[in-house]
């Protein structure tokens, strides 16, 4: 099958061979004829599969046939997307299926003055790729109305979902006109945007073209057990082990994302970050430069997870697992695209055993485990399958009986018990280069630890000094100097 069997146009048949697109992807093959025909889709597949032009080209192609121009203000084709970064990258399809095309393209979102993207709609833009949020400020300000909307595109709805967007989705559903094709592709589809699909589109053509919510099967997938408080330095000891240089690391939170940034950097590698504090054109720039391979590590928030086109991206590290199960599945899917093969690495901790659980039965599968000698967790992680259920919980090792009546254990002559000199166990540390792993500070506190962050000691403060103050040097005779009383 060619694209040309799918009755496009030639320019964008020019325009896909300019880019070495052969042949469609099943996607692809799927969706283009119902999208040309004017009817509704819900489209599944995995992410790397291509969706992006499975909706693009033909919408592309009724722009042209269709006419005329779109009015001030107005846009004829509306794609909401989650996020800035998936936002810019559907802008950029856009961009380049439909070049030589006398076609406008727009895509607004936070984060960035609302000012230039205001002045650009002031002509109108046939295609309009929006966050939710930033749609209806504009729509607020007059900058854009929805009365010439002949498509409307959901690119990843269940995020949208998942970072709170369903009052802005409900409003912009209200605003649109009635009469209008409806689009939903994403890699994952939740019982609740099946509910909403019920709700916004009519007779649409389901296409699924993988297993639902399946990961690629070029990518290789284990999991790391570990202790919390030993990730950053099981981690810097997996990057040097395997000899690690090109990955995008994925973890929790933003402090957690700060903290291993500095690690690596102390560590001597090149890298960046991408999280929600930091404002759009930073986080841009860092993306290009980890496409252009001018850092080698990238540690991202889940603001990253969907909208970024990698191409050959070997490897995918999950430092902390994802809250929603099906983000798992877009952080991955950085990896292994378009067919390519790829490795995602998590390590995971006794307490997100429910995390791995809900992954594991969405993903239909149950990862193979692995344990790094010296980073064996002491808080081990209960057995899940892929029903979701934990199904064996560890068993606390149990302490030897002493028999009744037996006396205690004596130390031997001559030698103190070990709590007199001092013993402690040790905690593994993590080797990179032949150097330990440096001890970032960030305030004193390490996210990923389990300790709390040193402050003032629980109780009351009496001002007193704890017990009688050391004796001074004695004078002859006995008596201490200065008077008896030592210094405080």
């Amino acid at each position: 099958m060619s694209f040309a069997s799918l009755g496009l146009i030639e320019p964008l048949l020019r325009n896909l061979q300019n880019l070495n697109y052969q042949t469609p992807t099943p996607v692809q093959a799927k969706a283009i004829p119902a999208v040309l025909g004017g009817k509704d889709v819900m489209a599944a597949a995995q992410t790397g599969t291509g969706k992006t032009a499975g909706f693009a080209l033909p919408l592309l192609q009724r722009l042209v046939q269709h006419g005329p121009a779109v009015s001030s203000n107005r846009a004829r084709v509306l794609v909401l997307v989650p996020t800035r970064e998936l936002a810019e990258q559907v802008l950029q399809s856009f961009i380049e299926y439909g070049k030589g095309l006398d076609l406008r393209f727009l895509a607004a979102y936070g984060g960035v003055s609302i000012n230039p993207q205001m002045m650009k709609l002031r002509k109108g833009v046939d295609v309009l790729v929006a966050t939710p949020g930033r749609l209806l400020d504009l729509n607020r300000q007059n900058a854009v109305q929805f009365d010439q909307v002949q498509t409307l595109v959901l690119d990843e709805a269940d995020r949208m979902l998942d970072l709170g967007f369903a009052r802005e989705l409900n409003a912009v559903f209200e605003a649109v006109p009635a009469q209008r094709q409806t689009l939903l592709f994403s890699a994952t589809f939740t019982d609740d945007i099946r509910t909403m699909a019920a709700g916004i589109l009519r007779n649409p053509v389901d296409i699924s073209v993988s297993a639902p919510n399946a990961t690629a099967s070029k990518i290789k997938q284990w999991v790391v057990t570990v202790d919390k408080k030993n990730k950053p330095d099981l981690f810097m000891h997996l990057v040097a082990e395997n000899k690690w240089e090109h990955a995008l690391v994925f973890v929790k939170t933003r402090s957690g994302v700060d903290y291993l940034a500095t690690v690596l950097d102390d560590a001597g590698y090149a890298v960046d970050t991408i999280h929600g504090d930091k404002p759009q054109p930073a986080r841009l720039r860092a993306l290009e430069r980890f496409k252009a391979r001018e850092i080698q590590m990238l540690v991202a928030t889940d603001v990253a997870a969907r909208g970024l086109d990698i191409d050959d991206l070997p490897l995918v590290i999950n430092v902390d697992l994802p809250i929603v199960a099906q983000d798992y599945v877009h952080r991955i899917g950085r990896t292994g695209r378009a067919g390519a093969s790829g490795v995602a690495v998590s390590l995971v901790c006794a307490d997100e055993a429910p995390l791995l659980a809900a992954i594991e039965a969405l993903i239909r599968q149950t990862l193979r485990r692995e344990e790094e000698p010296g980073f064996e967790a002491e808080h081990r992680v209960p057995q899940t399958s892929a029903t979701g259920e934990i199904i064996k919980k560890p068993k606390k090792p149990k302490k030897p009986k002493v028999p009744q009546g037996a006396p205690a254990a004596k130390p031997m002559p001559g030698k103190k018990p070990a709590a007199q000199h001092g013993a402690s166990k040790s905690k593994p540390v993590a080797k990179h280069a032949g150097a330990t792993v440096p001890e970032p500070s960030l305030g004193g506190f390490n996210p990923f630890s389990t300790q709390k962050p040193r402050g003032k000691p629980a109780g009351k403060s009496t001002g007193k000094p704890a017990g009688k103050p050391a004796a001074g040097p004695r004078k002859p005779g006995g008596k201490p100097a200065g008077g008896g009383r030592g210094k405080r």
